[in-house]
């Protein structure tokens, strides 16, 4: 009641804006946007969390006109924005999956991913679960309500506008998407395409030789070897890229 109270004409403006900045980074952000967090209980933490940040937060001219609906989308596009550079990183280790699963030959063994609601191959979520949870292993769900505290001090609310270097990035880093999920992936694509060489010579001196009995059993065992193999180097790569997002957005967004 006393925070109710609190709210005068000057800090309802302020509010509404910050609590747009918050929701738009649980809206976007990974693990706070997972899909099988309630919206009620989403909703409900944005509340709190705005609540708990209201005192860091600075509205220089409150203003109720067709200016504060732009200011208030602008505090969504902060979120949008922020979320979208982490989920690069997780898209990363899906398209690495993807890859994994088509030389492996579980291209069809889809499931669905309850993060995003579409159906991926089985590899893919098992390395999104991973990632997620190594995510959540060095604090990055912290690191986020830190960069959330940190924008309140140098973004004004309703004074965020994505510049060139940000837009730069962001084009940038979907475009790494392909070359960085592939180079997660060359392992097991390399180990597979020396087992298809050698299948196709032992098919030529041993033409009884059943590649679809033998063959491909095979490859999946191989595939699977080199992915446990590999794993560790590939989850720390990932916390090395996920901390490296961290870097650079205090640098586009507070500079």
């Amino acid at each position: 009641m006393e925070f109710v109270n609190y709210l005068g004409d000057e800090n309802v403006a302020a509010f509404f804006l910050l609590f747009a900045r918050v929701s738009g980074i649980f809206v976007f952000f990974p693990f706070f946007s997972h899909n099988n967090i309630p919206n009620v209980i989403k909703a409900t933490l944005a509340l709190f969390l705005t609540m708990f940040l209201f005192p860091l937060a600075k509205l220089e001219m409150p203003s109720y006109n067709s200016f504060f609906i732009l200011q208030i989308l602008s505090e969504a596009l902060l979120g949008m924005i922020a979320g979208l550079l982490l989920s690069i990183v997780f898209a990363f280790v899906q398209f690495a999956g993807e890859q994994m699963a088509f030389t492996m030959g579980f291209t069809m063994a889809s499931v669905l991913d309850p993060s995003s609601g579409a159906s991926v191959p089985i590899t893919s979520q098992i390395l999104n679960l991973l990632a997620l949870l190594v995510f959540l292993a060095f604090d990055g769900h912290h690191l986020i309500l830190l960069f959330l505290s940190h924008s309140l001090t140098y973004i004004d609310l309703g004074g965020f506008y994505p510049g060139e270097n940000l837009l730069r990035y962001v084009n940038t880093s979907m475009l790494n998407i392909f070359m960085i999920g592939f180079a997660m992936a060359f392992p097991i694509l390399a180990i597979n395409l020396l087992a298809d060489l050698i299948f196709g010579l032992l098919m030529k001196t041993m033409p009884q030789f059943n590649l679809l009995v033998v063959g491909y059993p095979i490859k999946i065992a191989l595939g699977f070897v080199v992915l446990v193999s590999i794993l560790v180097i590939m989850m720390q790569y990932f916390k090395e890229l996920i901390l490296k997002v961290f870097s650079n957005m205090q640098t586009l967004f507070f500079i």
